[in-house]
C-alpha cells in the first residue's frame, strides 16, 4: 500500500507530523454513468496448499459492478482490522491519517446482466486495493472487475473474524515461481466465478464466513468476455496467466515485466503495455516477450510517468506530503514529475479504451495513434 511504500522512501528523514485533526485522504469520484457497488469474498481452495504456510490455499477477492439503487454504507479503502495494522505498521495513528472512503456501495444490487469481466492483480507486496480508482472507473462504466489479493505476498489481507495475514514472501523468491502461484490463483478465481454465475456460493464457510452476497449476481457475468490487468508484478501475472488460460481474451500490463515460459511462448491475444520503467530496451525478457507476441499488441510510453503512476499513489502520495514532511523532489522521485491529475485522466482513458476495444468491440482514437487529449502519451514501436 501507497503509505508503507512512502515511509520506507524517506526512511530515517521522515519528519511525521500530527495534525489538529487527522488527514482524511480521498479518491477522485469515477467519471462513469453508473453508480457502483461492492462486495468481498472469502475463498479457499482444497486443492492446492500454499507454499508459506503448508495450509490450504487462501484467498480474498472483491467485486466491484455497475449497481442499482440500495445496498448499505460506502465501502472503506481497507477492512477495519487491516486498516488498523496498517496504520500502526507504518508508524502512524488514527489522530494522523485516516485512509479514504471509495464511492461503492457496500451489498448494492447489481445492474445488468452479461457484463464484461476484467480480473487485476496488484503489484508485489501490494493489495487488491491498490488501484481502486482505476477500478471504479472501470465499474462505473459498466465492466465487472474482480480484484484478487495474493496471499502472504500481498500486503493485510483481512478474512472473516478480522485476522489480518501479512506479506511474508521469503526475500527472494524466484520471480517465477511467484507468477506461477500467481496465476494459479487468477485461474482458481475464474472457475469461482462461474459458480457465482450459476448462482451458487463458493464462499468459504457461507454468510457465516463473513460475507453476503449482493442482488443480480446470476447470470452478471459474461465469461465470454473476460479480460485482466495488473501492476508491475500484476502485469506479470497477466501474461502468465493468458498463456494457461484461453479465457482470458485479453491483457494490460501497467508497467510490468514478464516471466516464465510466457516470455518465449509468447501470446496470440490482444496485449497491451502502458510504460514508465518497463522499457523493452533495457529489460532483455521483456524485449523477447515482446518479439513472441502474436496477436493485437501495443506499447505506450507515459512521459514524466514512475512506476507508483499506476495506482493510487498518483493521487494519495500528493496528499500525504504535510503529513510526512516530504520535500516536493521527494514527491517526483515516487510520481514522476507528471501533474496527478494527467497521471490519472491517463491511467483511467486508456484501459477503457483497450478493453472497450477487445471485449465490446468499440473502436478508440486513442488506441490508433497521438491524441490531442493525451500529449504526454506516446507510442512505442
Amino acid at each position: 500500500m501507497f503509505l508503507r511504500l512512502l515511509v520506507a522512501a524517506l526512511g530515517a528523514t521522515a519528519t511525521l507530523t500530527v495534525p489538529a485533526q487527522a488527514a482524511t485522504l480521498t479518491l477522485p469520484r469515477p467519471g462513469g454513468p453508473h453508480p457502483i457497488g461492492t462486495a468481498e469474498l472469502y475463498l479457499v481452495d482444497p486443492s492446492r496448499t500454499d507454499p508459506y504456510t503448508g495450509s490450504k490455499r487462501e484467498l480474498m477477492i472483491s467485486l466491484w459492478y455497475p449497481a442499482k439503487p440500495g445496498g448499505g454504507d460506502l465501502a472503506p479503502y481497507l477492512p477495519p482490522a487491516a486498516d488498523a495494522d496498517y496504520i500502526k505498521d507504518n508508524g502512524l495513528s488514527p489522530q494522523q491519517v485516516r485512509l479514504p472512503l471509495t464511492h461503492a456501495r457496500l451489498g448494492a444490487p447489481v445492474r445488468g446482466t452479461r457484463l464484461p469481466v476484467l480480473l487485476y492483480s496488484p503489484g508485489n507486496g501490494a493489495d487488491r486495493g491498490d488501484n481502486t480508482a482505476v477500478v471504479e472507473e472501470l465499474a462505473s462504466r459498466g465492466y465487472l472487475v474482480v480484484t484478487v489479493d495474493h496471499t502472504h505476498d500481498s500486503s493485510h489481507v483481512e478474512f472473516p473474524g478480522g485476522r489480518v495475514e501479512p506479506h511474508t514472501m521469503p526475500a527472494g523468491t524466484p520471480p517465477e515461481a511467484q507468477v506461477e502461484l500467481r496465476s494459479s490463483d487468477m485461474r482458481f478465481v475464474l472457475d469461482q466465478i462461474a459458480v457465482l454465475n450459476g448462482g451458487g456460493d463458493p464462499g468459504a464457510g457461507g454468510q457465516a464466513g463473513g460475507h453476503r452476497l449482493p442482488p443480480g449476481l446470476r447470470g452478471a457475468f459474461d465469461l465470454g468476455r473476460v479480460g485482466m490487468f495488473g501492476a508491475s508484478m500484476g502485469g506479470a501475472t497477466v501474461a502468465a496467466t493468458m498463456l494457461k488460460d484461453p479465457r482470458v481474451k485479453a491483457g494490460l500490463s501497467l508497467d510490468g515485466p514478464a516471466f516464465g515460459p510466457v516470455v518465449r511462448a509468447g501470446l496470440g491475444r490482444p496485449y497491451m503495455l502502458m510504460s514508465a520503467r518497463a522499457d523493452r530496451a533495457v529489460v532483455p525478457e521483456l524485449a523477447t516477450f515482446w518479439r513472441n507476441l502474436r496477436g493485437w499488441k501495443l506499447n505506450v510510453k507515459i512521459e514524466g510517468a514512475a512506476h507508483a503512476s499506476f495506482g493510487d499513489a498518483e493521487v494519495l502520495y500528493p496528499q500525504a506530503v504535510g503529513l510526512l514532511g516530504w520535500t516536493p523532489e521527494q514527491l517526483r522521485q515516487q510520481i514522476g514529475t507528471l501533474p496527478p491529475e494527467r497521471g490519472l485522466a491517463v491511467q483511467r482513458a486508456y484501459p477503457v479504451a483497450f478493453f472497450d476495444r477487445h471485449l465490446r468491440g468499440r473502436d478508440s482514437r486513442l488506441l490508433h495513434g497521438p491524441s490531442p487529449r493525451f500529449p504526454e502519451v506516446t507510442r512505442v514501436p
